[in-house]
């Protein structure tokens, strides 16, 4: 699996391909934009990563000379942005056909896993994990309640991360989430992913303060469409970037 990079710094270089070795890819690297498209068709890779940071004038004119051959499903192009990168850029992102946004420092394991995950969701990697954990934020909006067992109080709280199997769980009040247990069965569960509200039934894997479910079961679709609603962040976090403009 070929994955292009167009960057000419080495320090980003070395920082990205030490996050997506692991992913079993054969990874590319071009110093120069004109280089990199006199040799696409002899590359023919499978996803592109290309510097903004290192190219704030022609990484447009690349993304828009694959797009002219590569559809965004055919060929995903992830653009690198550094701290130059401005709201009127991510419009001309969205644009010319640009995938997905990411910082280019990868300074934070959510950055990492945005990047990974975006190249998973786009292409059979080898590593892929079908239970990757998505963090609540400004492009996903996660919300969970219980009724607890033991006296069907409602417990409420805020979902840390979430999963397609599973999700972490900080309680609004320590007090009423006390008495839960390792192994105890929550059939009456409710999960907010967007606009969408999931009814699934779950055991507990954790208990303190933060408080760990695993999904049991799903009734009908539901576990599908949790799905897709998660893998379609880098679509919801590159919208979101393109509102801000207008």
């Amino acid at each position: 699996m070929k994955l292009l990079l167009v960057m000419a710094t080495d320090d980003s270089y070395e920082t990205v391909s030490r996050f997506l070795k692991p992913l079993g890819f054969e990874m590319i690297r071009y110093r120069h934009v004109l280089k990199a498209m006199d040799n696409m068709d002899e590359i023919d890779p499978q996803a592109i990563i290309i510097s903004a940071k290192d190219f704030p004038r022609h990484w447009k004119t690349m993304v828009q000379f694959v797009r002219s051959e590569r559809s965004p499903q055919e060929c995903p192009v992830i653009l690198l942005k550094g701290g130059n990168f401005n709201e009127d850029d991510g419009a001309k992102a969205a644009h010319v056909g640009i995938n997905a946004l990411v910082t280019e420092t990868l300074s934070d394991t959510a950055e990492t896993e945005k990047l990974q995950s975006i190249l998973a969701l786009f292409i059979d990697v080898e590593d892929k994990r079908k239970d990757r954990r998505y963090r609540s934020g400004r492009s996903n909006r996660f919300g969970f309640v219980f009724n607890n067992p033991p006296d069907e109080k409602l417990i409420t709280g805020e979902v840390s991360t979430l999963s397609v199997s599973g999700l972490s769980f900080t309680p609004d009040q320590d007090v009423l989430a006390a008495k839960i247990k390792i192994d105890d069965a929550i059939p009456s569960c409710s999960l907010r992913a967007g606009d969408r509200i999931f009814s699934p039934s779950c055991i507990v894997r954790g208990a303190g303060k933060t408080i760990s479910m695993e999904f049991v079961s799903f009734p009908e679709d539901e576990q599908d469409a949790l799905k897709t609603y998660l893998e379609e962040e880098p679509v919801r976090e590159l919208k979101a970037a393109v509102a801000k403009t207008w």
